[in-house]
């Protein structure tokens, strides 16, 4: 092995396609069939629209049972998802659809849900007719043993049938623990009209199905330690790198941006694979009003400015007709150039139907990979006139002036009265601040 190699870590997960014969782990294991040992192979890489997966093979040399499976080798993510779809037309019901492992489909207008337990690229159309042919598998027995069970089940299976007809639109929801899934826009880089999605905090019964530690098994903080200061120091911790998994430091530090407010900084660095991401979170609470910055970009000073983007903030530039959705790439401190860069790159994962070989020419040259090119162009500074809007309900975001003391004349900063609905989205509507006693 020379120098150089020696140095460079291999990917603890390969790309599919590269060599991996070598990361082929076989093992014996017992046959569920002819209850004997047979072989499984276990492969870790990484497969379009998946990320990272285990693809696992098994065979039995004494009764020639065989069976493959995939299983997600991504990290799950903080929040669970729920992705909600209306069905209206045809091309809906050739979405493309992600489920992960331990996704559960429902049908509000069937009053009906299917759980999964296995990960699958489908699509709308895929999600019900596997549904189909599961019921289908055993109403030859069912019929025998229990006729009106059967009949019913008929009859459900009837139902859906007419689902994919689209005589009347129906709306499907996937609700994701893992926060993996995906269901394809047909709009990016604008919002879905037809597609919601809700982040939620997963309850403890969910974190157990997915493997997490109960919180009641978590040992509590001594009470005697003295508090650390964090402001004059940094504290680590270890957490899996998001990308091969591989144990790594996190930093996190309190910091003081000036003219603003304090904020807590984390940030993560993975010696094997070179990883690296930071994220921003607020210490204060929600302001009286919101904030909305609108900056004009004009040249590589703008580019260098400071930006907070809190994790309630949205980011909206007119004039490539791009709007972010709310929360979209969390709590940042960065600078605008690296803001657009996030976002352009955020595009990209967020949409990965829209890449690589299943993608279609069509897909390749449309709106979505034209509002890349633009936002290369904005970086390049080659396209004029353009505005940076960082627009947050919460006021706990920051676009840095270059005259503090004074008037910056391409940076507006307004303050605005939240409406009922951003107030509702916060939580702010459900508080309740009266009567309290000591």
């Amino acid at each position: 092995m020379s120098e150089h190699d020696s140095n460079v870590p291999e990917p603890t997960v390969k790309d599919l396609g590269q060599d991996s014969g070598s990361e082929v782990i076989q093992t014996e294991s017992y046959c569920l069939n002819c209850h004997e040992n047979g072989m499984t192979r276990l492969l870790v890489t990484r497969i379009p629209f998946f990320r990272e997966v285990v693809i696992s093979s098994f065979e039995c040399g004494n009764c020639g049972f065989k069976n493959n499976s995939v299983d997600p080798a991504a990290p799950i993510q903080d929040m669970g998802k729920i992705f909600t779809i209306d069905v209206r037309c045809p091309k809906d019901l050739n979405r493309r659809v992600i489920q992960p492992c331990f996704a559960e489909i429902r049908i509000p207008s069937l009053d009906s849900s299917f759980p999964s337990r296995e990960s699958v690229l489908t699509t709308i159309e895929g999600i019900i007719t596997g549904i189909i042919e599961k019921l289908e598998i055993l109403q030859s027995q069912r019929r025998i043993a229990d006729p009106k069970q059967a009949e019913a089940i008929d009859v459900f299976i009837g139902k859906l049938r007419d689902l994919l007809t689209l005589q009347t639109p129906f709306t499907l929801e996937m609700d994701d623990p893992s926060g993996n899934g995906f269901i394809e826009n047909l709009h990016v880089p604008l919002d879905d009209p037809q597609i919601k999605c809700i982040s939620y905090k997963r309850t403890p019964e969910q974190n157990k199905l997915l493997g997490y530690q109960d919180s009641d098994d978590i040992s509590a903080i001594d009470s005697d330690d003295e508090p650390e200061d964090l402001k004059n120091s940094v504290s680590t911790f270890h957490s899996n790198c998001p990308n091969c998994h591989s144990s790594c430091p996190t930093n996190m530090k309190v910091i003081d941006i000036p003219h603003f407010q304090e904020v807590v900084l984390m940030s993560i660095n993975c010696s094997l694979c070179g990883y690296r991401n930071n994220e921003v979170k607020s210490v204060a609470g929600i302001a009286d009003y919101g904030k909305r910055f609108t900056l004009l970009i004009a040249d590589i000073e703008d580019m260098s400015r400071d930006i907070l983007k809190s994790d309630t903030a949205r980011v909206a530039i007119p004039e490539l007709e791009l709007d972010t959705a709310t929360g979209t790439l969390g709590g940042r401190f960065t600078t605008v150039e690296g803001l657009l860069v996030l976002i352009k790159d955020q595009l990209k994962s967020m949409n990965p139907l829209m890449f690589g070989d299943s993608a279609s020419r069509e897909e390749k040259m449309g709106y979505l990979n034209t509002t890349c090119d633009k936002i290369d162009e904005v970086l390049a500074l080659s396209r004029k006139d353009v505005h940076l809007v960082l627009d947050d309900p919460t006021g706990n975001s920051y676009l840095q002036s270059l005259d503090p003391e004074g008037v910056d004349e391409r940076l507006v900063v307004e303050e605005y009265t939240r409406t009922r609905e951003q107030d509702e989205e916060l939580g702010m509507l459900d508080m309740n601040t009266e009567n309290y006693t000591s």
